[in-house]
């Protein structure tokens, strides 16, 4: 299992800029058992964990009381312009029971109708929702796409073997990814035409909207007025 060692940290608000200075990333744990804690992790260290457990493996979130957690990383937020993590969530789990997550689907191989037939490659999904006990929960879940081999076949959610404990949250019958024709020139060129706009039509239609608009202010005008009663 991975591993991150986390100090607590004072500096809340406002003041946790102080804590990005000396390169560190503020963060808060909470989860089962536990009281939310404001901590802070080395921004090295994090970014060489998240890179390899992403949101679904198990991290080790080592405290400098001498206790440790075992956490899923929940939520990360970054700087918009410098794309760096400025905050972090730390969810502790209970091992004995199920989570819910969405894990990535990785495609592997290579379809027959794209490499033969020119076809175009559509991933409807692209994770899948599961269940499971943290200590089964996959990184990714791969997708071998060579039996697409023509524009009819379809690759569904139950035709993707799952690793032993782990349970769906969608339904099977679901398409996971296709390959479909490739466009025509006419139907290509058609996409790319503007679409034409009529002049008597919106001549028509403001003439319409004109016509409703003064009806509603006659209808309004012979409505007599209502007071409420004492």
């Amino acid at each position: 299992m991975l591993e991150l060692v986390a100090k607590t940290r004072q500096e809340l608000g406002k003041k946790a800029k102080h804590v990005r200075n000396r390169g560190s990333i503020p963060a808060v744990l909470y989860g089962f058992g536990i009281e939310p804690t404001s901590v802070e992790v080395d921004s090295r260290g994090f970014e060489k964990v998240w890179k390899a457990a992403g949101e679904t493996s198990l991290v080790s979130l080592n405290l400098e009381d001498g206790s440790q957690k075992t956490v899923l990383i929940q939520d990360v937020s970054r700087d918009v312009l410098r794309d760096v993590p400025i905050h972090v969530d730390f969810y502790a789990v209970r091992m004995d029971h199920e989570l819910e997550a969405d894990i990535p689907l990785v495609f592997i191989g290579e379809a027959e109708a794209v490499k033969s037939l020119g076809g175009v490659l559509v991933k409807v999904i692209h994770e899948l929702p599961i269940r499971a006990l943290p200590k089964n929960l996959p990184h990714e879940i791969t997708v071998d796409i060579t039996a697409l081999r023509t524009f009819e076949d379809q690759i569904f959610v139950k035709d993707v073997p799952l690793p032993a404990g782990v349970g769906l949250r969608i339904e099977p019958d679901q398409v996971i990814v296709l390959v479909e024709a490739p466009r025509s020139e006419e139907e290509i060129a058609a996409m790319e035409q503007p679409a034409e706009v009529s002049l008597e039509n919106i001549e028509l239609a403001g003439k319409k909207e004109k016509e409703a608009d003064e009806e509603l202010h006659e209808d309004t005008s012979a409505t007599p007025e209502h007071k409420e009663k004492n």
